[in-house]
C-alpha cells in the first residue's frame, strides 16, 4: 500500500514538475520564435507558433541600426568588473568578520544583515543622489560602484570561513604569514567551490540587472543590453520581433554560463537559500 501511495505521489509530482517546466520554457520559446518572424507576422491572429522559414531580418536590423555591440561591451565590462571587485572585497570583509577581532564587529555584521534584507529599490534614490555628487552618472564608475557592495556574498563567505579550523590560521601566524597570505593561500583554496558559485551568480545577476543601469545612465552609448532593449522601436510603435531578437542576443552569455557551470550555480543558490 505504501508503495502504491508513493507511486501515485511520485507521478503527481512528476506531472506537476513537467507543467511548471512548460510554463517556464514557453515564454523563452516564444521569444526565440518571435525573433525569427517578420514584424508583420508577430501580430497575426491566430499566432504563428513555428515560423518557417526563419526570418533573420530582426537580427540584421538590430546589428545595423543600433549600437548593440557598444551595449554589449558596456555590459561585459560592468559584469566582469562587478564580479571581480565584489568577490575580492567580500572575501576580505568575510575573513575579517570571521577571524579578526576589532571594535564594532557585531555592529558591522548587523549592518550587513540589514542591507541584505533591504530591497535595492529602496536605496536607488539616495544612491543616485550620491552618484550625482561624485559626477559618476553616465559612467562605468556609476554603473559598477553601487553593485559591488553585495551583503549576500559577505554573509555566505563568512559562514564558510567559520567552518575552517582555527588551527590553520594559528599555524600560519606562527610561521610568520600575513593576514592577506592566510586568506588567499589557505582560506580561499579550501572554499574555491563556493567562490566559483558566487562569482557566477553575481555575474548573471549583474548582466541581467535592469533597474540601476536604467537609473544611472541616460545616454544611448552608455546603456547596457537590458536597458538598450527598451530603445528598440519602429516607426509604428513596439517592434516585437526586434525586441525579442535583442533579448535572444542578450541572453547568450548568461545561458552559456549557466550551461557550463550549472552545478556551481546550483551550489550558490542553495547556499543563499540556506541563509534565507
Amino acid at each position: 500500500m505504501k508503495t502504491g501511495k508513493t507511486s501515485i505521489l511520485g507521478i503527481a509530482c512528476t506531472v506537476f514538475t513537467v507543467i511548471l517546466a512548460i510554463a517556464w520554457l514557453f515564454p523563452v520559446y516564444w521569444m526565440g520564435a518571435t525573433s525569427l518572424k517578420a514584424e508583420t507576422d508577430t501580430i497575426v491572429n491566430p499566432p504563428i507558433l513555428f515560423p518557417w522559414p526563419p526570418n533573420l531580418d530582426a537580427f540584421v536590423y538590430i546589428i545595423q541600426n543600433s549600437p548593440f555591440f557598444r551595449w554589449y561591451l558596456n555590459t561585459v565590462i560592468t559584469s566582469v568588473s562587478v564580479t571581480f571587485l565584489c568577490i575580492l572585497f567580500s572575501l576580505m570583509c568575510a575573513y575579517a568578520l570571521s577571524r579578526l577581532e576589532f571594535w564594532g564587529k557585531r555592529i558591522l555584521y548587523a549592518s550587513l544583515l540589514v542591507g541584505f534584507m533591504l530591497p535595492f529599490a529602496t536605496m536607488a534614490v539616495p544612491l543616485f543622489m550620491f552618484m550625482t555628487q561624485l559626477n559618476f552618472v553616465n559612467s562605468f564608475a556609476g554603473l559598477i560602484a553601487p553593485q559591488v557592495a553585495t551583503p549576500l556574498a559577505v554573509i555566505v563567505f563568512k559562514q564558510f570561513f567559520d567552518e575552517v579550523p582555527r588551527d590553520f590560521r594559528d599555524a600560519a601566524l606562527i610561521d610568520g604569514a600575513s593576514e592577506f597570505k592566510i586568506l588567499f593561500k589557505i582560506y580561499l583554496p579550501v572554499n574555491w567551490s563556493i567562490v566559483w558559485a558566487m562569482s557566477i551568480i553575481i555575474f548573471i545577476g549583474t548582466w541581467n540587472n535592469f533597474l540601476w543601469p536604467l537609473i544611472v545612465t541616460n545616454s544611448t552609448p552608455m546603456l547596457t543590453v537590458p536597458v538598450g532593449m527598451t530603445q528598440v522601436q519602429s516607426a509604428y510603435g513596439v517592434a516585437f520581433a526586434k525586441i525579442c531578437a535583442t533579448g535572444v542576443l542578450a541572453s547568450i552569455p548568461t545561458a552559456a554560463a549557466y550551461i557550463l557551470f550549472q552545478k556551481r550555480v546550483t551550489q550558490g543558490i542553495m547556499a543563499a537559500a540556506g541563509l534565507k
